[in-house]
């Protein structure tokens, strides 16, 4: 059987998360453009900007997803449950589209929390393909 039917849905994960960090640029300069903000310069640390809210959720996203990466290419290199590989990845996508809402929003706890359960999702990934 070929690596793409048994990872498939781990694959679509991937690709979701592609999109997901692609809409996340497009509010992120959208937001900017609307704000008048200047190209390439830095954005000041006010949660109460929309714009600095969206320049965040971005970085902080770019500082997550080579774990996510990795640990995902971990658990298909090592044969990992197919199910639990994909149940994990789609959990973590899942908790970065809230997490992105949240950040939006300015809904601190929620944030973090949800963040939280991202880091967890990343855990249980690397525990995954360790037990394989």
């Amino acid at each position: 059987m070929e690596l793409a039917q048994i990872y498939g849905s781990t694959f679509q994960a991937l690709g979701a998360m592609a999109l997901l960090m692609l809409l996340q640029v497009v509010v992120a300069d959208v937001l900017g453009i609307r704000a008048r903000h200047t190209p390439g310069s830095l954005v000041t640390a006010n949660h109460a900007d929309p714009v600095f809210r969206a320049s965040r959720t971005v970085a902080n996203t770019n500082e997550t997803i080579a774990i996510f990466l990795l640990a995902t290419l971990f658990c298909v290199l090592t044969g990992a449950s197919p199910a639990y590989t994909a149940y994990a990845a789609w959990a973590f996508v899942a908790c970065r589209a809230l997490y992105a809402v949240c950040y939006y929003g300015n809904w601190q706890i929620a944030r973090s929390t949800v963040f939280g359960l991202a880091l967890l999702c990343l855990a249980a990934l690397l525990v995954i393909g360790a037990m394989s």
